[in-house]
């Protein structure tokens, strides 16, 4: 397409309902649905900000019928009524496209698409260039050379060859094409049993619908008798699938140039909706960016350096500056493997370099050595007293600790700053991030080095694109902070939790990331050929149970077994309707039928083989020869941190087969493995939180809880407690936690909900505190949409408000339980932080290896053995001090299976 301002027409319709079933269910303080409001609004600011049209208008469909009802009776007849959850989020959408100066049409009895197809028709005679935003495949019938089509979501641009790629035929024959394929959604009829790939070949072997319909005696099978059947609905579904191009319109009213915003306006509806990143950026400003977003028009002077002269110039900006942006460029994500190919820096907003260290490829242009600019910059990166701030420190610290140079002085990370305000958002990357709160669409990694198979090295990429990529990466990250920063500090217990928690935290993840853990790799192919042999044992059993071999490993196999041939109940549907073949349905088929159970069994032991005895042995790094994981600090909604390469958090504890993989966890010569876990500690938080005389009276006296739960509930002396009683109190105390009704805790006991929920009302009569703590969380949690934990974390229930029974029920028992969760994680970071600073402080002969849930794993000398193991429960047990005792069980070993405490 010539390169001009082209008019984009956008299917406003499509953006709607592709929003609306996209986008997480946000909902403001009002109760009111925003999801689908934020999507098509996000989406309208990207298309703008691409590609700044002079000319633009969203098309909506009118309410009511169209003339396709008054073709075929039965058009669209199978769609559901619209949600209420959306039907209330339209009028909010038309006042946000007015009020960013967008012209918007609707117009009646037609549909967007035939208003779109109109006016793309009119533009061609003039040459003019269309784009049409959507993600309608209807639309593509009609690109021409001046006709594309653009899909916001996936990016993609479509035209003329762009059609015959992802349809298989040229736009002119989508029309036919629709017609054989039929449309569900649109109940448009089609051909039974005619999909894509007979569409495409009909249309290739007899050129057009009218070519197959004359050659239908020739095509032969069920399709073409199929065919033959329905020779009279073709011209139907024809003529229901074509777009009109003369929807009548005065002409004399279009104006589709694009107005300035109505900045008021505007803020009064983000205000309302509580869109509170473009609310914030509109501020106290009568002007901004043109989409109404994020005003963030700075001038970007971006330098690389490739001479002394600069980099000293550089240096001495850096020494003087209170704080700066910091990025490395490397050749590989694994932090133990990666080599430094380029620093970059950035100490004021539109400003940064980029320092090249390790290009290579033909023509590079002579660089700096890389030794000699990091003996230089080395005492700027490892002064505390030297403010950084920079984009996932941790990753960087961990690279550079490759080259002998320990970072300090980080006091900033702008994806924890994103997280701490606010954990439950989706995405804390650069690129997000910027979009959300800058209104700036970074250069993406992949714009730089490719995709896939033509992907290539950063160290290849060449200067020309590296220089503009890195130097962005620092300045966006400063700039990005200068946005977030005022945010957190406005809130004093969200900035204390950064400063005391989250940024300390970083250097220890790295330490961690680094140490590594040793892995018997013997003993783990030992394992693996015996899973596998298990695995073999229970599929002849499996076999003999179905009457015949099938693919244990492939769901729709397991469902014609145990449906269709074994007729099994159908307790579950999957969203197209098949039979599920879920875990939690085949563990309740499991109960009353055998083959259920084998099935269970072998997936278990095949992701136990595949993630654990087969690929941890691939992952021990040749350098060091230990596994390194890697933390994520930014993942969880509840504060917890997660793992992966590989995910330590998944090993099973309560299989003899998990037991086994946790032996191959070992420590070096002359050294001990350590593990020290948390006692309780969710359910001592709830008696903190709830402050329920009796909870509290049974921790303060050590008492085993779950007996004395036992005996509250069922009215007996503890010494009376049966085992039966006892694993119903401690299903109870765990369950609350989780906010489990009467009806999962009678499915978790195998008991009817009538006394399922006895049980329930004798332990709120005996733990009243803990009702009043769960009523007070679900009111606290609508009165201000969040909840938070002992140290002030905030954890926000955007659904609790929601129409919709079940989601609303979700909020609340995510109310209940994330308090908990969230108090949990924060004291197992303390914990961290603690025991670090007493190994870095005393010189023991401690490594801290792993963190998995409540549990620190370490690897100790057997000499300190003792004094370690009583330093760490000192400083495990005094990281809080809250109503009831923190305890910790540890336990030490040869592997971390017999250390499990």
């Amino acid at each position: 397409m010539p390169k001009q301002k082209p008019l984009i027409l956008v299917d406003g319709s499509s953006y709607l309902y592709r929003a609306f079933h996209a986008m997480p269910n946000l909902i403001n303080s009002h109760g009111e649905p925003t999801g689908a409001i934020y999507g098509v609004t996000n989406m309208l600011r990207k298309l703008v900000n691409d590609y700044e049209p002079d000319e633009m208008v969203v098309i909506f469909d009118a309410k009511g019928k169209t003339f396709r009802h008054d073709m075929y009776a039965q058009y669209k007849a199978n769609r559901p009524p619209m949600p209420d959850d959306l039907r209330c989020q339209i009028q909010p959408i038309h006042d946000i496209v007015t009020a960013m100066g967008l012209p918007m049409l609707i117009i009646e009895g037609v549909e967007a698409d035939d208003v779109i197809g109109t006016l793309a028709s009119d533009s061609i005679p003039k040459k003019a260039n269309v784009l049409i935003s959507t993600g309608d495949k209807d639309l593509a019938q009609l690109v021409t050379q001046h006709v594309h089509l653009i899909n916001t979501m996936t990016d993609t641009l479509s035209d003329p060859d762009g059609v015959i790629e992802k349809f298989g035929v040229p736009a002119e024959a989508i029309v036919d094409y629709l017609a054989l394929i039929g449309d569900k959604a649109d109940n448009i009829p089609g051909v039974p049993k005619v999909g894509p790939k007979t569409a495409v070949k009909w249309l290739n072997e007899y050129g057009s619908l009218d070519g197959i319909i004359k050659n239908a005696d020739k095509i032969g099978g069920k399709v073409g008798e199929n065919l033959r059947d329905h020779l009279d609905q073709l011209s139907l579904s024809r003529e229901l699938a074509t777009i009109k191009r003369d929807v009548k319109l005065d002409k004399s009213e279009l104006d589709f140039k694009r107005r300035p915003p109505d900045w008021d306006r505007l803020r009064e509806l983000f205000a309302h909706l509580e869109f509170k990143s473009w609310l914030a950026a509109l501020g106290g400003k009568s002007g901004g960016s043109q989409d109404g977003a994020v005003p963030s028009q700075v001038a970007a002077d971006y330098e690389t350096v490739l001479d002394e002269k600069s980099l000293d110039t550089w240096l001495e900006r850096l020494n003087k500056a209170e704080l700066f942006a910091f990025d490395t460029e490397t050749t590989d994500l694994n932090t133990m493997n990666a080599q430094l190919v380029g620093l970059s820096f950035s100490d004021q907003a539109g400003t940064a370099a980029y320092v090249p260290l390790a290009h290579d490829y033909p023509g590079a242009p002579q660089q700096l050595d890389r030794d000699a600019v990091l003996k230089k910059i080395k005492p700027i990166l490892e002064d505390p007293k030297q403010h950084k701030v920079g984009q996932n420190l941790k990753y960087d610290m961990s690279v550079l600790a490759n080259y002998g140079i320990t970072l300090n002085g980080i006091r900033y990370d702008t994806m924890l700053e994103s997280y701490v305000l606010d954990s439950t958002a989706s995405r804390h990357d650069m690129d997000s991030l910027a979009l959300k709160y800058l209104g700036h669409k970074t250069i993406k990694y992949d714009e730089v080095t490719g995709k896939g198979k033509n992907r290539i090295n950063f160290s290849e990429v060449p200067l020309e694109q590296a220089g503009p990529y890195a130097a962005e990466d620092a300045d966006i990250t400063l700039r990005l902070h200068q946005t977030l920063w005022p945010r957190l500090s406005d809130t004093p217990t969200l900035s204390k939790l950064f400063n005391d928690i989250e940024i300390p935290l970083v250097p220890v993840l790295s330490r961690i990331e680094r140490n590594g853990v040793k892995i018997d790799t013997a003993m783990l192919r030992k394992q693996s050929g015996e899973l596998a042999k298990r695995m073999q044992e229970i599929e002849l059993e499996a076999y003999e149970h179905a009457g015949q071999p099938f693919n244990m490993g492939s769901p729709k196999q397991i469902q014609e077994i145990l449906f269709d041939k074994l007729e099994l109940p159908v307790l579950q549907k999957t969203p197209k309707g098949a039979p599920s073949t879920a875990e939690g349905v085949l563990q309740e088929l499991a109960l009353d039928y055998p083959l259920p159970q084998l099935i269970l069994e072998h997936r278990s032991m095949a992701k136990l083989k595949s993630t654990y005895t087969d690929k941890l042995p691939e992952m021990v790094n040749a350098r060091t020869g230990r596994v390194h994981t890697s933390y994520h600090q930014a993942v969880a909604a509840t504060g917890r941190l997660s793992s992966s390469d590989p995910n330590l958090q998944n090993i099973p504890v309560r299989t003899e087969e998990g037991r086994r993989i946790r032996q191959a966890f070992v420590p070096e010569e002359g050294f001990k493995i350590l593990a020290a876990d948390y006692s309780q500690i969710e359910l001592r938080i709830m008696a903190h939180l709830s402050a329920d005389d009796s909870l509290l009276k049974a921790f303060a006296e050590g008492l085993d809880v779950h007996r004395a739960t036992a005996a509250e509930v069922f009215g007996c002396e503890p010494e009376a407690v049966s085992n039966d009683q006892r694993r119903t109190a401690k299903a109870i105390n765990f369950g609350l936690i989780y906010g489990m009704s009467a009806f999962g805790l009678a499915k978790q006991l195998k008991i009817d909900r009538s006394s399922a929920q006895e049980y329930v009302k004798l332990y709120f009569d005996r733990y009243p505190g803990v009702q009043q703590f769960m009523d007070r969380m679900r009111d606290t949690a609508r009165d201000q949409g969040y909840v938070e934990t002992v140290f002030g974390r905030r954890l926000y229930v955007p659904e609790i408000k929601a129409s919709n029974q079940a989601r609303r029920q979700y909020a609340e028992r995510t109310a209940i339980n994330a308090p908990m969760q969230g108090t949990a994680a924060d004291l197992i970071k303390l914990a961290m932080l603690a025991v670090d600073r007493w190994i870095s402080d005393s010189g023991a002969k401690v490594r801290m290896i792993m963190q998995v849930h409540d549990e620190l794993v370490f690897e100790v000398a057997q000499e300190t053995l003792d004094s370690a193991t009583a330093m760490i429960h000192q400083h495990m047990t005094g990281v809080a001090e809250l109503a009831v005792p923190l305890e910790v069980d540890i336990a030490t070993g040869k592997n971390w299976n017999e250390a499990h405490p």
